[in-house]
């Protein structure tokens, strides 16, 4: 054996493990459904360095890990998906395919670079009922995960996911969705992000041809609010006793009064 040898699978396993740290170092972003559409909220400071992006009319994108690395990705699929809706037709362009182009280029990096790319990213697609709706999942290595409700990615994502699950319902509105994802977020007994450190956007389906928008300032403020105060509500809510079980008699049935119908004619 050469010296200096280092077998595929140990390669492939310390570049596993250097993408994960470098993920594992920045916060989470979360996305899920709600009523209307797709929810994206991630704590992010930067007014200028966007994790959540429009990619096309009904798409949306969003990343954690190495600002670089994703940004490289996101116009390489606004490139890709502006191309195709002029060539062919803008239906053409969707969220599977966008995915797939992700994965080959992930895919192809992690195989043959010396150093792979340090993110995780999710691409979501808005239909006309949220059973339409779309969201894959992209890792560092080109795996493709096709996600149902919710999903949380960088960070401690476990941890976060989990919480997210304890507030999470098929239907929420807007609010509630994002007081459920801020809740997640915040770690336990940690003090929320204020409005002015939060990125959130939504693809609604209600909105006419360019389903993407951003949420902030004095709009963001109120649904902020709303969704507090509706937790607030929830928590004071008494919850109602279940009825009492009815008493047992200790004496036997007795029939009702009058003749008893037999059936027979005699």
């Amino acid at each position: 054996m050469p010296f200096g040898y280092v077998s595929p699978e140990q390669q492939m396993r310390d570049k596993a493990d250097y993408a994960r740290k470098g993920i594992a170092r920045g916060r989470s972003v979360v996305v899920l459904q709600y009523v209307d559409g797709i929810l994206f909220v991630a704590p992010n400071p930067s007014r200028a360095l966007h994790k959540i992006s429009e990619i096309y009319d009904k798409i949306g994108f969003a990343a954690v890990g190495r600002y670089n690395e994703f940004e490289a990705l996101r116009l390489g699929g606004i490139r890709y998906a502006d191309i195709n809706g002029y060539t062919y037709d803008r239906d053409d362009v969707t969220a599977r395919g966008l995915a797939n182009l992700y994965a080959q280029n992930l895919g192809q990096i992690f195989t043959e670079s010396m150093k792979p790319f340090e993110v995780e990213l999710v691409v979501a697609e808005v239909g006309d009922s949220s059973d339409e709706d779309h969201i894959y999942r992209l890792t560092f290595d080109g795996s493709v995960f096709d996600e149902s409700g919710l999903v949380a990615m960088g960070g401690q994502a476990e941890a976060v996911a989990n919480r997210l699950k304890e507030r999470y319902r098929d239907g929420l509105p807007l609010a509630e969705a994002l007081e459920a994802a801020l809740f997640a977020l915040t770690e336990p007994g940690g003090e929320r992000f204020p409005a002015n450190q939060l990125e959130v956007a939504v693809l609604d389906r209600n909105r006419p041809h360019r389903r993407f928008l951003r949420l902030n300032g004095p709009r963001l403020e109120r649904l902020l609010a709303a969704g507090s105060a509706e937790a607030e509500a929830s928590a004071e809510t008494p919850a109602v006793p279940p009825a009492p079980a009815p008493e047992k008699s200790d004496t036997a049935p007795t029939a009702p009064e009058g003749d008893i119908d037999t059936g027979s004619d005699g």
